[in-house]
């Protein structure tokens, strides 16, 4: 999961390009990036950190141009290094530049491709920069000495039949224009908006329409599976379909939790989406604990708000913000180890105890995932004096590795896989659990838009729907990107600088 931006303007671009960034911060907190063009001339800054902290205004004075390109990242399938940092940038042909959000599951086939077949060289651990060598090496071969927007759709025909797994992309070709692009199951969310001023119309691609909304764009439509969008530096837009066959699978956790709720995706109000959530939920309460005890529902801030407030309201009960979040604490999902995230949970959260005292509280959260914010937010509840603590998910449990771009590589990491309902309710202290079925969450999305037939959904029933994913390649995605290997991939980068530290006079 991680967050991109790109914009074709008549004038400068890098303020609204960084305005964007800090909308769609909640999608990657560990690295950002910007990238503009000023005729030929390309002008990047990228580093570690939040967008508030990489750009100074040192930075973005230098940031020219009326084109360019932004990311935030989360790392998943690399590292948390600074070299992976995006916008990535190749020089041949044209120069090129991409952000990307998703994640390749072929990235290992391709990187040897790329070498033995293409002679290009991937100077990271990151997909990212394998999807933009492949974008690249098509784009030289379907291309002649001027650029077209037949060349650049057939350079985005050749991604998709060589490249699998999920991408959003947004790639800028130096002087030229820029091009959207999501994989054939559009499975990543990626969006474009209009924008008319008297110089003319401007464009924008962000993977949310929230950052289309805050920068003053009109929001056109979502980028289609398999359909590239380019716009020319001129404001020229083209737009194709560019894979052989395509169906709209979108990852169901987006409207779940990644997403911001005043966002739109693949034609589903996020917010409304998450009502419906609360009120299917609550109807399961209904049927299977009719002479439930609940006294009052709080949610766990800040996702769940809006399943909580429906969920109460359908069932006639108290709603109360029981605990307090510190605004400066970031997402605990997207923290990059266990002891982060455990760390974390007390310093991000603090309960308000006359909501608790005596009472039996109903928390109600977006999903569990690895169980650790649960068990500390269910203790929480305890020690400000609740009788008894329910846990409510507006997910159903989930219980397989993600491969598409979200953290959840290792199912021995995930507190449902393996367990019944009953044993993670005992496993992280919950008096009783009440988890969503996987029908009710599809239905209460796909009511914002029923053209949607089906959804990327393996998280919580381990179907990969791009049909390349099996046993060997899931053991060997946990071997590399489990908790305890990322531990040790940052203990070795962290080693160097603190022998040299040690060292020193």
């Amino acid at each position: 999961m991680c967050g991109i931006i790109g914009i074709v303007a008549r004038g400068p671009v890098n303020q609204a390009i960084y305005d964007g960034l800090t909308v769609l911060q909640h999608r990657g907190q560990d690295a950002a990036g910007i990238m503009t063009c000023e005729g030929r001339r390309l002008y990047l800054r990228k580093d570690n950190g939040l967008v508030r902290d990489v750009f100074h205004t040192r930075h973005m004075l230098r940031l020219r141009g009326s084109m360019g390109i932004g990311h935030v990242r989360y790392p998943t399938a690399g590292n948390a290094s600074s070299a992976e940092a995006q916008p990535f940038y190749v020089n041949s042909p044209f120069g090129i530049s991409l952000a990307h959000n998703g994640n390749l599951t072929n990235a290992e086939a391709l990187q040897r491709e790329l070498f033995l077949a293409d002679r290009r060289h991937i100077n990271t651990d990151s997909d990212s920069e394998i999807l933009l060598n492949v974008f690249a090496q098509e784009l030289q071969r379907s291309a002649g000495l001027r650029l077209t927007p037949d060349a650049v759709f057939a350079a985005v025909a050749g991604v998709h039949r060589r490249c699998r797994g999920a991408y959003a992309a947004v790639a800028m070709i130096t002087g030229a224009g820029l091009v959207a692009f999501r994989d054939p199951w559009g499975i990543r969310p990626l969006v474009y908006g209009r924008r008319a001023t008297p110089e003319g119309e401007e464009w924008a691609v962000a993977s949310e329409s929230v950052a289309l909304d805050v920068l003053g764009f009109e929001l056109v439509a979502d980028v289609g599976p398999g359909e590239a969008v380019y716009i020319e530096a001129d404001g020229t837009l083209h737009r194709r379909q560019c894979a052989q066959s395509w169906e709209l699978r979108p990852c169901l956790f987006e409207f779940v939790y990644l997403a911001r709720p005043d966002s739109i995706i693949d034609g589903v109000s996020v917010y409304k989406a998450r009502l419906r959530m609360g009120e299917r939920l609550a109807e399961r309460i209904r049927r299977e604990w009719p002479d439930h005890d609940i006294d009052v529902v709080i949610p766990v801030p800040d996702t769940s708000r809006t399943a909580a407030l429906q969920l109460a309201n359908t069932l006639g009960l108290k709603y109360r913000e029981g605990f307090i979040k510190n605004r400066y604490i970031g997402r605990t999902f997207i923290m990059p180890g266990q002891k982060e995230r455990r760390r974390s949970v007390r310093q991000k959260l603090n309960a308000i105890s006359l909501e608790f005292r005596g009472k039996n509280v109903l928390l109600v959260d977006d999903s569990i995932v690895r169980g650790t914010t649960s068990q500390q937010i269910i203790q929480l509840a305890r020690e400000a004096g609740a009788r008894k603590v329910y846990f409510a998910s507006a997910a159903p449990p989930v219980r397989f590795p993600n491969v598409y771009g979200i953290d959840m590589p290792a199912a021995g990491e995930l507190i449902a896989h393996g367990r019944t309902e009953e044993e993670v309710a005992e496993a992280i202290g919950a008096d009783r659990l009440i988890y969503q079925s996987l029908p009710d969450l599809m239905d209460a999305v796909r009511r914002g838009n029923p053209r949607i037939e089906d959804f990327e959904a393996s998280v919580f029933d381990g179907r990969y729907v791009t049909g390349d994913v099996d046993a060997d390649y899931l053991t060997e995605l946990e071997a590399r990107r489990n908790d305890a290997a990322k531990e040790r991939r940052r203990a070795a980068e962290a080693g160097p600088a603190v022998i040299e530290l040690h060292n020193a006079p």
